[in-house]
């Protein structure tokens, strides 16, 4: 007996130790049955179908909206060499200019057909065309454009077209997702993803010398076609427009960058209503602030932007502000390099008023600033009809004989603008706009007056050289 309840206890002992053991190791899930049915990808699931939704929708949002852009220019070719001519026939024999096509992107702005984009894009262009994403195609005019940002302005003649929404680009955060919508390659209607990787970038990539850029950085791929065309968060709102990438191979890398939206909707807010953009000016010259500046200056912290001068009747100084001052927000946008104080101002026209908060020996002060303009006034800047940068005069008898020319309007002075940026030379004779003759310069500026959309300019150098040269007003 005693030996049969011996061995009872132990197979009962022995028992409820193995059930406790497969409770224990069920409860921690290191049985097989209980791996397998354990829905390990519903960890990371959720997530992934939110941001695949979110750019979908973005997608959907957009993709009607952003248009591919066909270009066509005419190429300048110099006449033959006069010593080769004289060798081999015809000393004054020229060969006509050759098309050269090229492609970019655009973002439709309203339904009746205004569309954003590069100014590189459709600059020197003699024909542009449009194509939407159903495949409709119209012939576009530039309205204006602003070599400052890079950005133009451009028409079709339609309706009912699909516009996009404005974001807000102060609102851009970096680390947030975005999508890129454009034709990279002339392969139309491409969406690419990524990441804003970082706000007010500065790569000195334009020449002008008023040139504003404060791109938003992205890793989203970008390539070439990618310009003018949309960069939008994942609501599908426009929050900047592609306009450049960093590489050293000319195709994608890593890096580009987008002209934010605010500055996007005023430009050409400008273009449309003024036809050329109302520059404000702070009228200070500035410096990111260091470490080094810091501790020289003895300056508390180094966010914010340096003053180093403030002109004289200048917008800055009438409003009390002094060098040394610390610029930390502009309204209620803060501003910790010089690229974003200029994102901000440009997005204010001569005779607005603006709240500005600055640092002065340790104390935050504000100050409201009324804006100029490059002329030192607060009013709007007209549209010139010679917004050409250059001054012109009648050519002389003896040069329209010497060159064998029967009429003819001389460059006297060439500064910056359209006319030095196509690569023209001061002692340019125009002869001819669109295949009419000129022959004055009061008959020129009455041909510019109204023009709008590529022009196409014939003449002759000084020393007998034709040229041709095609560009937009």
């Amino acid at each position: 007996m005693k030996k049969n309840l011996s061995a009872l206890f132990f197979a009962l002992t022995g028992g409820l130790i193995a059930a406790g053991a497969a409770l224990h190791f069920s409860k921690n899930g290191s049985s097989s049955f209980q791996s397998e049915e354990t829905p390990l990808h519903f960890v990371s699931s959720p997530m992934n179908e939110a941001v695949l939704s979110d750019f979908t929708q973005a997608a959907e949002a957009t993709l009607n909206s952003v248009v591919h852009i066909k270009t066509v220019s005419r190429q300048e070719n110099q006449s033959i060499d006069p010593f080769q001519g004289f060798l081999f026939g015809n000393p004054n024999q020229q060969r006509a200019p050759q098309e050269v096509s090229a492609s970019g992107s655009g973002v439709i702005i309203s339904s009746d057909g205004y569309i954003a984009t590069n100014n590189h894009v459709v600059n020197g262009a003699s024909e542009i065309e449009i194509t939407l994403n159903d495949n409709s195609s119209y012939k576009a005019t530039v309205i204006g454009v602003d070599p400052t940002t890079d950005l133009a302005l451009i028409k079709v003649d339609a309706d009912n077209l699909t516009p996009i929404y404005y974001g807000n680009s102060d609102e851009v955060k970096v680390g947030q997702w975005v999508a890129a919508v454009g034709n990279p390659f002339n392969l139309t209607s491409t969406v690419t993803a990524g990441i804003v990787s970082a706000k007010g970038r500065n790569i000195h990539i334009l020449q002008d010398q008023y040139a504003i850029e404060s791109f938003i950085q992205t890793d989203a791929a970008v390539n070439p076609g990618n310009s003018g065309g949309a960069l939008v968060n994942t609501k599908g709102e426009l929050i900047g427009i592609n306009t450049a990438i960093a590489s050293n191979t000319g195709s994608y890398t890593g890096y580009a960058f987008a002209i934010p939206s605010n500055m996007v909707k005023k430009i050409t807010s400008d273009l449309l209503k003024f036809g050329k953009v109302q520059r404000a000016m702070l009228g200070v010259q500035i410096r990111d602030i260091d470490q080094k500046l810091s501790e020289e200056k003895n300056l508390k912290g180094i966010q914010g932007v340096y003053i180093s001068e403030a002109f004289d009747k200048s917008s800055a100084k009438e409003a009390g502000l002094v060098s040394g001052d610390v610029i930390t927000k502009i309204g209620l946008v803060k501003i910790t390099k010089g690229s974003e104080l200029q994102e901000q101002i440009s997005q204010f026209r001569p005779g607005d008023k603006i709240s500005i908060s600055y640092m002065r020996n340790g104390s935050e002060k504000t100050a409201d600033v009324i804006l100029k303009n490059t002329n030192g006034t607060t009013s709007i800047v007209e549209k010139d009809a010679i917004a050409l940068g250059a001054k012109f005069e009648q050519a002389s008898k003896e040069e329209l004989q010497k060159l064998r020319i029967e009429n003819g309007v001389k460059i006297s002075t060439l500064e910056e603008g359209k006319l030095k940026a196509q690569g023209i030379k001061q002692g340019f004779i125009i002869t001819s706009i669109d295949n009419e003759a000129v022959r004055s310069p009061e008959e020129l500026s009455s041909k510019l007056k109204n023009k709008k959309g590529g022009i196409l300019l014939e003449g002759v150098y000084p020393n007998g050289m034709k040229a041709y040269y095609g560009f937009g007003l």
